[in-house]
């Protein structure tokens, strides 16, 4: 209104004002059934636009927090993978600097000849004289140097070339002298005698020295170098066949020959894989604890048995193929008749096979796992009811292991060669070599295995010993024999593993011949060895721990 005050404006204008909802409240209505209803409808409704408002809030930090976790973790992945990235990459720098040191260690530098001392006038020197087969005289020969090659596989040349020679070997200076049980005796006192005054200065007679005396009566005298050794003209002579190798491909012929008669012979394939899968189980589960391998034994003599009693048909061979020796029937024997199952032989020669992987795969770590196997090994070869014209076929076995650790037969070669690392057993992965430390680890096992083997005491059983210890005796002498510039670190590790462990056992079976082949082996071999290696420190090692451990001081 015109006349009204602005005071009555405004009361009009804020008509709907909190004063009139609390007159309305207070209104005489606000008591109705419709108020309170209506009062309860805006109460819940507010309730769930703030329940929805609390939950849409939550999500929303739940999510942050989500999030905020996902990236912590992110950088935490990340920070571990620089972390791995800077070892490798010190790992790596630190195998490269390894790899150098060891390339230059061996390198060597030739030294100088000396000079020869001033004359005042020269001689002439006398032409050596040659008889009508033009071979030298023996007058000229006496003035010229000698060489002698050993009849070992590893032997060479003097022109160092591997293959074996064609002339007639001379029996090996590493055959042992002392053999166990009696077999031969110890060196009589006067060749003894003799030897000390030829060495003069040492004082430690070698186990594995050849007598030097020229009347000696033994069979592996070697003259000395200062005489003349004539030999007659060699005939048309073929090298030497390495018969383990032989019997390794007859192995080959002998499984595929199986695989072939499963083809026609329905009982034969169904039974082979599995005896052959049994086989590789029972030898799996071999555990060290001492009565632990009973089930196992009882499985694999089961299942040889069963091979050999005709149950599952398979052909008949010669068992002669797959044995270094020639064998005639022997009386009291079980087996005489010229064929076996060819069946009981595949499954020897998958007996041997495992056990060859399980010394490369497990002993290399942990050398104890060999003794059980070589307890089994020795247990199954030299049954009664697995011989043949009584004798062992335990040559199945070492044809693999010639394969497998041919430095235990006296091969040796040179590392930084193809041809030297075939001869060491060194194996192939594709086309490249494996690596340095895998190859090591294989020999380690190789080698605890075969003294697992060899070094068993068979005087409380009423079998025969199918590998005893004089074989120990003889690869142990075939790597000691061998030429200084020939020593290679495989064989430095081989004569470790072989000893390590075995050490006890050795001494007991050869008593002070064997402590002193220990020496040969533990000081004395790796003193001659052109460059210090790895393989050479460890012998130097070995023999620092027995001293600590059994007192025994080379």
């Amino acid at each position: 209104m015109t006349g009204s005050s602005p005071a009555t404006r405004r009361s009009r204008q804020w008509s709907n004002s909190p004063s009139s909802r609390i007159a309305d409240s207070l209104a005489e209505a606000r008591h109705t059934e419709l108020s309170h209803q209506d009062a309860l409808a805006a109460a819940q409704a507010e309730h769930e636009r703030v329940r929805h408002a609390a939950i849409r809030v939550f999500k929303d930090h739940e999510l942050q927090e989500q999030n905020r976790r996902l990236h912590q973790q992110e950088e935490s992945v990340k920070q571990q993978q620089r972390k791995e990235e800077e070892r490798i990459r010190h790992e790596e720098s630190l195998r490269a600097e390894e790899e150098r040191l060891r390339a230059l260690k061996l390198k060597t530098v030739p030294k100088l000849p000396p000079e020869a001392p001033p004359t005042a006038r020269l001689s002439p020197v006398p032409v050596p004289q040659a008889d009508g087969a033009g071979r030298p005289s023996p007058a000229a020969g006496a003035a010229a140097s000698t060489t002698i090659s050993a009849d070992g596989p590893g032997s060479q040349t003097a022109a160092g070339a591997a293959a074996p020679p064609s002339h007639p070997q001379r029996p090996s200076p590493s055959v042992p002298a002392l053999l166990i049980n009696g077999a031969k005796g110890a060196p009589s006192k006067p060749a003894l005698a003799t030897k000390q005054a030829q060495s003069g200065a040492s004082t430690t007679t070698s186990p594995f020295a050849v007598a030097a005396a020229p009347a000696a009566t033994s069979p592996f005298s070697k003259p000395p170098a200062s005489q003349p050794t004539t030999r007659p003209a060699p005939a048309t002579s073929k090298p030497a066949v390495d018969q383990y190798v032989v019997i390794h491909q007859n192995l080959k012929r002998l499984r595929a020959s199986l695989i072939e008669q499963a083809k026609s012979l329905p009982p034969l394939k169904a039974r082979m894989g599995d005896m052959r899968r049994e086989m590789r189980k029972s030898l799996g589960q071999v555990v060290t604890q001492k009565g632990g391998n009973k089930k196992q034994m009882e499985t694999i003599q089961l299942l040889l048995q069963e091979s050999l009693s005709g149950s599952v048909p398979s052909t008949l061979v010669d068992p002669s193929q797959y044995v270094v020796d020639k064998r005639e029937p022997l009386d009291g024997a079980l087996h005489n008749e010229p064929q076996l199952p060819s069946l009981f032989l595949y499954l020897l020669n998958i007996f041997a096979k495992t056990i060859i992987n399980q010394f490369i795969n497990e002993c290399g770590a942990q050398p104890k796992a060999a003794d059980p196997l070589g307890v089994i090994c020795a247990h199954i070869f030299s049954n009664k009811a697995y011989l043949w014209r009584g004798k062992t076929l335990i040559d199945i076995l070492m044809a693999k292991y010639r394969v497998a650790c041919p430095v235990l037969f006296g091969y040796h070669g040179s590392e930084n060669t193809e041809q030297g690392r075939m001869r060491l057993g060194w194996r192939r992965d594709g086309t490249a070599w494996t690596p340095e430390q895998q190859h090591i680890d294989r020999m380690k096992g190789l080698a605890v295995g075969y003294a697992a083997i060899s070094l068993r005491d068979f005087s409380k059983s009423p079998n025969t010993n199918p590998w005893p210890p004089s074989k120990y005796w003889t690869s142990l002498a075939r790597i000691v024999n061998t030429p200084p510039k020939d020593i290679s670190n495989t064989q430095c590790v081989v004569l470790r593993g072989m000893i390590e462990m075995y050490e006890e056992r050795f001494i007991h079976f050869y008593g002070s011949m064997g402590i002193a082949a220990l020496r040969l082996a533990l000081v004395d071999f790796p003193n001659k060895a052109p460059a210090q290696t790895p393989g050479t420190s460890g012998l130097s090692v070995l023999a620092q721990m027995m001293k600590r451990d059994i007192g025994l001081e080379l």
